[in-house]
């Protein structure tokens, strides 16, 4: 039996939409910004206009974290029990706004008889995507919101998290790399692989092309997931589907998943990843 509980995540989580509206998760949207020209991520632009947009761009697009209001505006609904999963507070103020949004409800609601959870993924994209598909197993069981709380957080830092950027245009663009350096990369076909850990995202590793890369990143997610037939492996790609029905086929050839998941990646973590690029998660 299903309990009472509302899933709400906001727009830098990046899952399949149809898997999102089959669980019945409420998305607050993020704000995007390409100079004067505003969008919401996920409702008037859509990923490939935003990656082509991007492209064009010398300055990276601005994100901006929702505000309490539009927490709340979510809270006025029928189910008792509210769960908030967010992006790492260590790259956003996301969390500290849903935290904020709870108090301030809570305070100016006191007969609502709402229980509202929030929880810190630590994680992002779709690290938290398969945060909220764990959750909504647990729900479908009935578990209570304090029970699916304490399992998010016993077991987001078990997220097995890495990627492949294509290119450090972006990083370069938003001064996260030198430029030179940046571009010395990028002119001798390295590709840096990154991990999402412990709510940042470090460079662990490159490699030259785009096959070996892929290959290290494989390796990578092979040396530090066992057990795989009970677990989710995520693919999130920077507008390269086909790129991730590749690499799904050669992980489902070699390995045996509980299942696997193909998302893109939508505006948020594609300011930073890039088009081209691939990331996975698994739980």
């Amino acid at each position: 039996m299903k309990t009472n509980i509302r899933v709400i995540i906001e727009g830098s989580t990046d899952f399949p939409k149809e898997l999102l509206d089959k669980i019945g998760v409420k998305v607050v949207g993020i704000n995007i910004a390409f100079g004067e020209e505003n969008y919401i991520g996920g409702v008037d632009i859509n990923e490939e206009t935003f990656y082509q947009k991007m492209k064009g761009c010398k300055e990276l697009p601005k994100t901006s974290s929702p505000s309490p209001e539009k927490f709340i505006e979510m809270f006025d609904c029928e189910e008792e029990e509210i769960l908030i999963i967010t992006l790492t507070s260590k790259l956003s103020s996301t969390y500290s706004s849903a935290v904020l949004a709870k108090n301030i409800y809570l305070e100016h609601n006191p007969g609502a008889n709402k229980r509202i959870s929030v929880v810190d993924s630590l994680s992002g994209s779709i690290g938290v995507g398969l945060m909220v598909y764990k959750a909504n197993k647990l729900i479908q069981e009935g578990k209570s919101l304090k029970e699916v709380t304490e399992y998010l957080e016993d077991i987001k830092t078990d997220i097995a998290f890495y990627g492949v950027l294509n290119t450090l245009d972006n990083a370069i663009k938003g001064g996260r790399v030198n430029p030179i350096a940046g571009k010395l990369i990028n002119a001798l076909n390295f590709k840096v692989i990154i991990e999402i850990s412990e709510g940042v995202v470090k460079p662990i590793d490159k490699a030259r092309g785009e096959s070996n890369s892929l290959k290290k990143l494989l390796e990578i997610v092979k040396n530090n997931v066992n057990d795989t037939t009970n677990k989710i492996l995520v693919i999130g790609h920077s507008n390269c589907e086909e790129k991730a029905y590749k690499i799904a086929k050669q992980i489902e050839e070699n390995y045996e998943y509980k299942d696997i998941i193909i998302s893109s990646i939508g505006p948020v973590m594609g300011t930073y990843t890039s088009e081209g690029s691939i990331l996975i998660a698994v739980l």
